[in-house]
């Protein structure tokens, strides 16, 4: 379109380099806003920005136009993306909260990504594509009616009756009998004491411990997105049709986010993620063991290097929003995320590398998965406990039990002895 070829081919990389630069910002800003306004609040209008910015896009006159809106279109998408993951996280039940951070987020960004080679095999200008790729999210504008914001974000705030009656929808909703008082008016004094303290990023390194899992959290997220980006990246250079091969790097999504769900759900989160992890590298450090012949066999491999890389992505969203507490959880997973975007921007540079040595970026990804991988069991077990809600009942990096603080809050209790009122996936 703008003679993105010769000694302007540097141009094509960079644009999808300034999208997660976009990502990456939107990361930074998108936890601390939602821990400031609200995460439904911050949803909303995140996704207001990534669709209206989308569709400006269409008209755009030159690169440089186009690639100024990509970067903030990349700021919309990850914000909504954390902001809605997060407001799932904290509104819904042990099981069901599991079911949607894997299949209810994860099988239905898969989709999406198997539609986008079908749309572009059929829709070959890109305006009309991005234009058939940005209206869907005007369908999401009912949506503001339908979902509640967080009652655990509400109590953080110290707005109780709001919290409260949305806890008595959910009730009635899934025909409950809701306790008269739901959240005892004691315990409410202490953290509306709490409320006034306000939080900020630099909570993420306030004591050792959750310094401790802030690094390790960032070094992980980062890691996992060069091999995923890395990967999906790659796709056009491997052997046999772009849109084929594009969808079956989709495909392979569906029972990779299946299985970590069963994982999830049935085994701790920490050698379940080491074994994905393990699984995905090792993979692809025997790709270059494969004759150059059997072409078939290599892109097995790296559809099961994906698998095992994708299984750990959709893993490590449930892991990291459980160790951290309620009051710092949003900054926590932007703050994961953002490191994730480094390893996004990252990413086209190890896909770069094969024009050196087709089997150098698959060496220094699969590396990198496995020794990420090590790094996962160091990680405390959040597997079966509550979510903490402040910063005091963190679980130690070096211990394998809980540690409660000297008292929890109401709403941890309330969601053990009550789990029937919190079963509903929408209030």
């Amino acid at each position: 379109q703008w003679n993105l070829v010769c000694d302007n081919d540097w141009k094509g990389p960079l644009c999808t380099s300034l999208f997660f630069v976009g990502v990456l910002l939107g990361s930074f800003v998108s936890g601390q806003l939602s821990d400031k306004f609200g995460r439904k609040n911050v949803l909303f209008a995140t996704l207001a920005m990534q669709t209206g910015f989308s569709f400006i896009q269409v008209f755009s006159t030159s690169w440089e136009m186009f690639s100024v809106f990509f970067v903030l279109v990349g700021m919309g998408q990850i914000s909504n993306y954390v902001a809605a993951f997060v407001l799932g996280t904290e509104i819904l039940g042990k099981s069901i909260r599991v079911l949607f951070c894997t299949l209810g987020v994860c099988i239905f960004y898969a989709f999406g990504y198997m539609l986008l080679p079908l749309f572009a095999y059929f829709i070959r200008d890109w305006r009309m594509l991005l234009l058939a790729l940005t209206l869907p999210g005007l369908l999401c504008i009912p949506l503001w009616w339908i979902i509640p914001e967080s009652p655990r974000w509400l109590i953080s705030q110290g707005r109780f009756q709001e919290a409260e009656e949305i806890i008595q929808k959910a009730a009635k909703i899934n025909g409950i009998t809701a306790p008269d008082v739901i959240l005892d008016p004691s315990e409410l004094q202490d953290l509306n004491s709490q409320k006034q303290q306000t939080y900020t990023i630099l909570d993420l390194m306030k004591t050792r411990n959750i310094l401790t899992i802030t690094i390790m959290s960032v070094i992980l997220w980062m890691i996992i997105s060069v091999g995923y980006f890395g990967l999906s990246l790659d796709t056009p250079n491997l052997h046999g049709d772009v849109y084929v091969n594009c969808f079956l790097s989709a495909v392979i999504e569906v029972p990779a986010y299946i299985i970590s769900w069963l994982l999830l759900r049935n085994l701790p989160r920490r050698y379940s993620m080491a074994a994905a992890l393990f699984l995905g590298g090792c993979v692809l450090l025997f790709i270059q063991l494969v004759p150059s012949h059997i072409r078939a066999l290599s892109i097995f491999l790296v559809m099961l290097g994906k698998f095992g890389i994708t299984s750990a992505f959709s893993m490590v969203y449930v892991y990291t929003a459980e160790l951290y507490p309620t009051v710092v959880r949003n900054m926590g997973v932007g703050a994961s995320s953002m490191a994730s975007r480094l390893g996004s921007i990252l990413s086209p540079y190890f896909v770069y590398l094969g024009a050196y040595d087709r089997f150098l970026p698959y060496i220094l990804m699969g590396s990198m998965t496995v020794l990420s991988g090590i790094l996962t069991l160091f990680l405390p077990e959040s597997y079966g406990m509550p979510l903490p809600d402040t910063i005091e009942q963190m679980r130690l990096v070096k211990g394998l039990e809980y540690r409660p603080a000297s008292s929890s809050t109401r709403d941890s209790k309330e969601e053990e002895e009550n789990p029937e009122i919190f079963k509903s996936t929408a209030f």
